[in-house]
């Protein structure tokens, strides 16, 4: 393993460099704003009442309580990490700090594909919320047509298009427009919240967490089954403490977003100070948002009627008490959730772009930053266009779990890296440290193995085969070509060189 670890001052000297640096412009509250900006999207009007019709019942309030604990572990981990190296990259800057290169690119590569996937997954879904939100208020208008033979979504084209435009205009910009997306959806889903409590009803809530029921077929197929079950020859069932606990699982990755804040490190004003209290308050608006939504989906209607529904969502719950109009307003809410969420995630897939190729591991030319903005323009751009070319012409939909694994391998890492740095470099200044360390980052890097664990092995392979190829490159092009194998090898040659001459 290449064990080639990057000083912590050598990242932030490079942040120094006139070419390649980012304008510190952002505050608490636009980080606040932008993990509420990714983290609340369409989900929030869904995956809750998924979770509960098909896991957990009642329980999924316990279940996105949970969840929110084990994220805000590995976040606590992150912003550790980020007010001591308050550098563009994230999980990579990180953990090529404390691990060494070979893992700090892999740890890259993984989060290019978590942040290049669901970029273009979201994107094709905000056509379909566009079409919806259209519909519900008469306007038919369809998300995708064809042209010789060829579908082609052209929402998802265009929403990627405009923000790639004003991400290359600035961040702060862009974190304005997305302030307030984020303020309408904030208010459409409190709003909400607040209508649903007149339909609540206690009944609704026993069985708080229903008895274990086993399902048919799902240890037949081993593609589709969890890694974990397939491991233990477990057979699969609903509800229980095992469904609420699979259900914490699925909703964990509601709250996956949050360390596309830290990749913003470097645009912080007072770093140390400003973006662990950032990210803490995004999180907990957040938190409070899904758990109120939850205990109101659940008591307005048994989570025995959203089972019977195909696809149930919160908009099912105000179906089933008749009560229409809620489809419009929670279409237009997904929709302007989606829209910031999209935003936020190319914002991180550039500045992870950018970091690699600062350092030499990918093209150098693409960390030229322009001298006006200081946004990365020219990754920005490049990123933006096959975002949004892969998000129009394909069915990117079969690849939504590896958004997932991507982002899970990087929390286990960071969660683990906090234990090197603080080992191998006690005397750096920090403006947050984990409490109870080693044990709570120990405790975070777990929960995340086994919230990993609990993927389809399908995810799995195709994780693999994407470590392959990314170790291929690394191996035909960046072991080589990175700067910090430049340096090493200058030192070693320099002597040599000097000592040749007459």
């Amino acid at each position: 393993m290449n064990l080639r670890v990057k000083s912590v001052e050598a990242s932030i000297a490079d942040a120094a460099d006139e070419e390649r640096s980012l304008k510190r412009s952002l505050g608490t509250w636009d980080l606040a704003l932008m993990g509420i900006a990714v983290a609340v999207g369409a989900g929030i009007f869904s995956v809750g009442a998924q979770a509960a019709a098909n896991f957990a019942g009642p329980s999924v309030i316990v279940s996105f309580i949970l969840a929110a604990i084990t994220c805000g572990l590995a976040i606590m981990c992150y912003a550790e990490f980020a007010s001591t190296v308050p550098v563009a990259g994230s999980a990579y800057t990180f953990t090529y700090a404390t691990m060494g290169e070979l893992l700090a690119w892999i740890i890259g590569w993984d989060l290019i594909l978590e942040l290049f996937t669901a970029a273009a997954v979201l994107a094709k879904y905000w056509g379909v919320y566009l079409s919806e939100a259209l519909l519900a208020f008469g306007v038919p208008l369809p998300a995708t047509f064809e042209i010789g033979g060829v579908s082609i979504s052209w929402p998802a084209f265009l929403i990627v298009a405009i923000f790639t435009a004003l991400l290359v205009a600035g961040t702060k910009l862009t974190a304005r427009v997305g302030a307030v997306f984020t303020l309408i959806k904030v208010g459409i889903v409190i709003f909400v919240i607040v209508v649903g409590f007149f339909f609540v009803q206690a009944a609704n809530f026993t069985p708080f967490i229903p008895e274990a029921v086993p399902t048919d077929g799902g240890a037949s197929d081993a593609w589709t089954q969890s890694l974990f079950s397939w491991m233990t020859g477990a057979a699969p069932a609903q509800y229980g403490v095992f469904g609420m606990l699979a259900a914490a699982s699925l909703v964990f990755f509601a709250f996956i977003g949050f360390d596309v804040v830290a990749t913003s490190a470097e645009e912080v004003r007072e770093p140390q100070k400003r973006l662990p209290r950032g990210i803490f308050l995004g999180l907990g608006i957040v938190t409070l948002l899904y758990v109120l939504v939850s205990i109101v989906m659940t008591g307005m209607v048994s989570y025995r009627e959203l089972a019977a529904e195909e696809t149930p969502s919160l908009a099912t719950a105000f179906r089933l008490l008749d009560q229409d109009w809620a489809s419009a307003v929670i279409s237009f809410g997904a929709l302007a959730g989606l829209t910031t969420v999209i935003m936020v995630i190319l914002l991180g897939l550039a500045r992870i772009v950018f970091a690699l190729s600062r350092d030499g591991l990918l093209p150098r030319w693409l960390s030229k930053t322009t001298a006006h903005t200081k946004t990365p323009a020219r990754v920005q751009i490049i990123a933006g266009a096959m975002v949004a070319v892969v998000a129009a012409f394909t069915d990117v939909g079969l690849l939504e779990e590896m958004i997932n694994i991507g982002t899970l391998s990087a929390f286990v890492l960071v969660s683990l890296g906090i234990i090197v740095l603080r080992r191998t470099r006690p005397d750096l200044p920090r403006g947050f440290r984990v409490p109870w360390s080693p044990f709570l980052p120990i405790l975070s890097a777990v929960l995340c193995v086994w919230l990993m664990l609990n993927l389809t092995t399908l995810t799995w392979v195709r994780f693999g085969v994407w470590l392959v190829i990314g170790l291929a490159i690394y191996l035909l092009y960046g072991r080589r070509r990175s700067r910090l194998a430049g340096e090493q090898v200058s030192e070693v040659e320099l002597p040599t060189a000097q000592g040749s001459q007459p």
